[in-house]
């Protein structure tokens, strides 16, 4: 049997990994004196209506070397064998964790980066589930993902820089700048780390650069997995985002599936963002 194991990053929460059948890892995130596991006892809801109470940016905290054990302790314990994806090495040391608990399980384990976070990591991991139902074996599955995972874009418009402001990611100057002018940067992963990829000013050119900006990754292969992303308590930018977009999606798909970005990358990008992840053709 193969099971997989997926980081809090992905921004599946518990719930839903249960429905899914595979199996979540939680990240500790702390706002002030209150630790909580991500996805667990801490909802991607419950998160940001926290992030805009609070003066103070949560901190998240990656999952050490016993932690992973310990999962792949339980997940092999009946013979089965666990592909594991984690966030991207790039921004966070959970993945070289998880890969110096794996050597203890005499190749059972299978630690694939993807490179991404959030819905770019999801993306994968809907790949992952497709390719176990297939009836790859686990070494396939792991050797397909880490070919496919640099297909994957991941594109964002922010609403506000404030949060890339509080927390140290771009100039105070800079911040209140771009607040007045009401600058819109899209971020993307590129090569496992955030970049600042374009900005526009007003939702409308940003959510129009967005779209270039697909169209110039290649556009989205729709045989494979898809999704949108939003921030914050309000999917409002992302519908109107879904009418901007109309021909990305217009007789290529009757359903685009959307999930609320959680704490990894929410705590940077802040409320009211949109995002998009996609395998590029």
């Amino acid at each position: 049997m193969i099971k997989i194991l997926v980081d809090s990053a992905s921004d599946v929460e518990k719930t839903e990994a249960d429905e899914l059948g595979i199996y979540l890892i939680s990240m500790k995130v702390r706002f002030g004196d209150e630790e909580y596991s991500d996805g667990v006892n801490l909802s991607r809801r419950e998160f940001f209506e926290k992030l805009i109470e609070s003066a103070e940016l949560p901190q998240t905290s990656q999952i050490n070397e016993y932690g992973w054990e310990e999962s792949f302790k339980q997940l092999t314990a009946d013979g089965s064998e666990v592909i594991a994806i984690t966030i991207s090495s790039k921004l966070s040391g959970t993945y070289s964790c998880a890969v110096k608990a794996a050597k203890k399980f005499g190749g059972k384990v299978h630690v694939v980066d993807s490179i991404q976070a959030c819905i770019g990591e999801r993306v994968l991991l809907q790949y992952a589930i497709r390719l176990v139902k297939e009836g790859k074996s686990a070494a396939e599955i792991a050797k397909e993902l880490d070919d496919k995972k640099h297909k994957i874009q991941l594109l964002a418009v922010l609403d506000t820089l404030k949060y890339l402001r509080k927390g140290g990611r771009i100039s105070s100057v800079t911040a209140i700048a771009g607040e007045m002018l009401s600058i819109k940067p899209v971020i993307s992963i590129v090569k496992g780390e955030v970049k600042m990829v374009g900005k526009a000013m007003g939702s409308k050119k940003s959510n129009n650069l967005l779209n270039q900006l697909v169209d110039k990754c290649g556009g989205i292969d729709f045989d494979m997995p898809y999704v949108l992303g939003y921030s914050g308590l309000s999917d409002d930018y992302l519908q109107k985002y879904l009418k901007d977009s109309e021909h990305l999606w217009k007789g290529k798909t009757d359903f685009v599936p959307s999930y609320m970005i959680g704490s990894t990358i929410g705590t940077h990008v802040g409320p009211n963002a949109i995002a998009v992840a996609f395998f590029a053709k």
